[in-house]
């Protein structure tokens, strides 16, 4: 489009008393060309008739000088067909000043500003939404217990059409096996009757609702809007069970003619086979397996009859009065282990939690049902009923028949006759106990089914399942906090036992949250725009293949695997898996990568834009690029806090910092600017990254650049990566200021003026 530019200064908020606006407009008109106006509020009704009355007569892009981008975002979008560029004047130049600021420099930051968002203007260009040829609107469900069968109804209810996939032969998982069920009303006392059985008669009476028993996916390729699933009968084996991994170096060779793809047909089967059909989304409910528990030997498990795990004892509960194992004598009593003890004194059993505790509780119920004398007792580490459970767990402990103590459990041993002796220690009695019991029951976890096992089995050059799985113990997950429900894989979403521990009451609202996130996604595709966390985004990313090197960097490093590979092994987009994160435009060492409003030349341009004096070793200059998600919502934050922050720093928000390409860094310091701040989401154990590992990929590449600038006689020490949360708007100021006086005893740039 032809560009008629026009910038606007707000003088309100205190804005126009800080700075000198004449001369910010002078910059403005005279060193970018752009004719400037000024309002005392461009948010009032008057300031925005003045710029709607621009626009009537012909201005298309508006860069407006006021407060955060993050704010007034409705009073500055002037339509899908005009582009609008904020200049973060309040927040990140008046608010942040400080009492004793100097107004020199308070204003050179606003004059940067200024510039840099005129730049940004003139570089951007209005996105084109990208559209599927053909969408499938119909949502996959795999997986038939309780999550799979709530996310499926709650699907074909707001009409659309699910089919359910579930591997064995009738529908209900676990559930079906149930002899009661946890409370799920007030007063939250008793259990209540199953209600599985109903639940199974609404999916299958259900006219949007196909079921499919005794199968299994073997292969789901494609993207969002246009899956192609491909069926087994469970047991069976596909040649695409197992499909081999395939590293960077046997891939060069595959692209070269010199190996064998062993996936080589997968794409031409997966096209062929009649067995496949099409999907917009897949919810994922595959649900849970029971944590092995036999590794505990001085518990007995796998070797004693009568030691059996909490799966084990629910079974058995369903089918009639409980049992030994051993002989088939009923039981009087029955200890329920909820912790290994041994050494290990304070630790859970792998993947016990809240569930397992309730469980143990109802369970303990059972015995007291089938016995009014029966004996039960709870031995624990940790007790945990959150919420409207804490009056289940009142029941539990005014029955006079169960007993709960915390306790270290040291052995339990056969005493020939069938009866158990448990020998427990540090109890709440601060007594050692010896219990004569007829069974043992240990809470063996809720192990994820994508633990070990692909279960989703993705057609993707990046394998069959989700990346880096260990962060979460398998579970599969994007961001637990801030995005449940979605998966490292756009258009899947999980729920249920695959994605955290949850009781029938918690599935069904996270079955609900899954199939709404699913027809979020078909709908997002349909309009051509991105999904979570960039909702509505219209911009994807453009490849220059001309130039590309098929170095596979933008592929093994996308968190969410949307790029494959095409037959000469160039890079292949998908781009509704695509969640516009940028992170394959800051691997590409071509810079041949961008979006329509976010590429490399418009921030290297923007850095190039700020003024870096070279006569005045004081007025240095240091870049921060600053996540969007996290650390720029923290600085806003602190700055409506009146705390101050360093007017030496220039900030520029990106969309993570995985998308920062190394280049902007070689442009801020061979412009002579001082340092280069990197302020980015935690990562690690706890990461927060709204895109998994951005700010993980900027801290590896800024180690590589550190080795560069020291070969060039700069100090790696320039450049840095900082971690910050959306929380931290007390203490940036901190971080902001110790890198500066970092920076300050380094001293100027060497390169300031070349």
């Amino acid at each position: 489009m032809d560009k008629n530019i026009r910038a606007y200064i707000c003088t309100g908020c205190g804005i126009g008393e800080a700075l000198d606006i004449e001369a910010l407009s002078e910059v403005v008109s005279g060193e970018m060309s752009t004719e400037c106006k000024t309002h005392e509020a461009l948010c009032s009704a008057a300031g925005r008739a003045m710029i709607d009355g621009d626009i009537n007569e012909g201005v298309n892009t508006v860069v407006i000088g006021a407060c955060s981008p993050r704010v007034m975002q409705d009073e500055f979008n002037f339509g899908d067909d005009k582009i609008s560029v904020r200049a973060n004047l309040r927040e990140n130049v008046v608010w942040c000043a400080g009492e004793d600021a100097d107004a020199e420099y308070v204003q050179e930051q606003a004059a940067d500003y200024m510039r840099m968002a005129c730049t940004q203007a003139d570089k951007t260009e209005l996105p084109e939404a990208f559209q599927l040829e053909s969408i499938n609107k119909r949502i996959l469900v795999m997986g038939g217990g309780i999550a799979g069968l709530t996310a499926a109804l709650e699907a074909a209810d707001a009409g659309y059409e699910v089919e359910i996939v579930e591997k064995s032969d009738a529908l209900g998982g676990k559930a079906v096996n149930w002899r009661k069920q946890l409370p799920t009303r007030a007063p939250w006392n008793d259990l209540e009757e199953p209600s599985i059985g109903d639940l199974i008669k609404q999916v299958e009476s259900h006219s949007n609702i196909v079921v499919k028993t005794g199968t299994e996916v073997a292969r789901i390729s494609g993207e969002p809007g246009e899956y192609l699933a491909t069926f087994k009968a469970s047991g069976t084996k596909s040649e695409w069970d197992a499909p081999a991994k395939v590293g960077v170096d046997e891939q060069d060779l595959i692209d070269k003619g010199e190996m064998e793809d062993p996936n080589a047909g997968l794409q031409h089967y997966m096209a062929a086979n009649e067995a496949g059909e099409k999907f917009g989304s897949v919810v994922l409910a595959t649900g849970w397996i029971p944590a092995d528990v036999s590794g505990y030997e001085h518990l007995g498990h796998g070797k004693i009859a009568n030691v059996v795990t909490n799966a084990q004892f629910e079974a058995m509960a369903s089918k009639g009065k409980i049992t030994r194992p051993s002989d088939g004598k009923p039981v009087e009593s029955v200890a329920f282990i909820q912790s290994p003890g041994g050494e290990e004194d304070d630790k859970d059993f792998p993947y016990c939690n809240s569930v397992t505790s309730l469980v143990a509780l109802k369970q303990a119920m059972f015995v007291r049902e089938d016995n009014p004398e029966a004996k039960a007792y709870v031995l624990y580490q940790h007790m945990r009923t959150p919420g409207q459970m804490e009056l289940f767990y009142k029941t539990a402990q005014n029955d006079d028949g169960i007993f709960l103590t915390k306790a270290t459990v040291t052995g339990v041993e056969d005493k020939g006759d069938g009866s158990l002796m448990v020998a427990a220690r540090n109890t709440l009695l601060n007594e050692d106990l010896l219990l004569d019991v007829d069974m043992v029951v240990l809470a063996a976890g809720m192990v994820p089914t994508t633990h070990d096992e692909a279960t989703i089995n993705l057609a993707y050059r990046q394998g069959p399942a989700f990346l880096d799985l260990e962060l979460f113990d398998g579970y599969a997950d994007s961001n637990f906090i801030c995005f449940p429900y979605e998966t490292r894989r756009t258009g899947v979403y999980a729920c249920g036992g695959v994605r955290k521990a949850t009781t029938m009451e918690e599935t069904v609202d996270d079955a609900t949250g899954a199939a709404l996130k699913a027809i979020q996604c078909i709908e997002s595709v349909d309009r051509g725009v991105a999904v979570h966390p960039r909702s509505g985004d219209k911009t994807y990313p453009e490849f220059f293949f001309q130039r590309c090197t098929q170095c596979k960097r933008c592929t093994e490093e996308c968190p969410f695997g949307a790029l494959d590979d095409d037959e000469k092994g160039t890079p292949k987009p998908n781009y509704t898996r695509c969640r516009r994160c940028g992170t394959c435009m800051g691997a590409c060492p071509e810079r041949i990568i961008g979006f329509k409003d976010y590429n490399v030349d418009m921030i290297g341009s923007m850095i190039k834009a700020i003024e870096v004096p070279d006569d005045d070793d004081d007025k240095l200059r240091i870049l921060a690029l600053v996540c969007e998600n996290d650390a720029y919502p923290a600085l806003d934050m602190a700055a409506m806090r009146r705390h101050k922050l360093n007017n030496l720093v220039r900030f520029i928000s990106v969309r993570c910092l995985g998308s920062v390409n190394m280049v902007w860094i070689k442009d801020a310091l061979s412009s002579g600017m001082d340092g280069v701040v990197l302020l980015g989401c935690k990562f690690g154990d706890d990461y927060q990254c709204h895109f998994v590992k951005g700010s993980e990929l900027a801290d590896r590449r800024m180690e590589n650049i550190g080795e560069t600038l020291g070969s060039l006689g700069l100090e790696p020490e320039r450049v840095a990566v900082r971690q910050v949360a959306i929380t931290d708007y007390d203490t940036i100021p901190e971080v902001i200021n110790e890198f500066v006086e970092e920076i300050i005893e380094l001293g100027p740039n060497p390169f300031k003026g070349f």
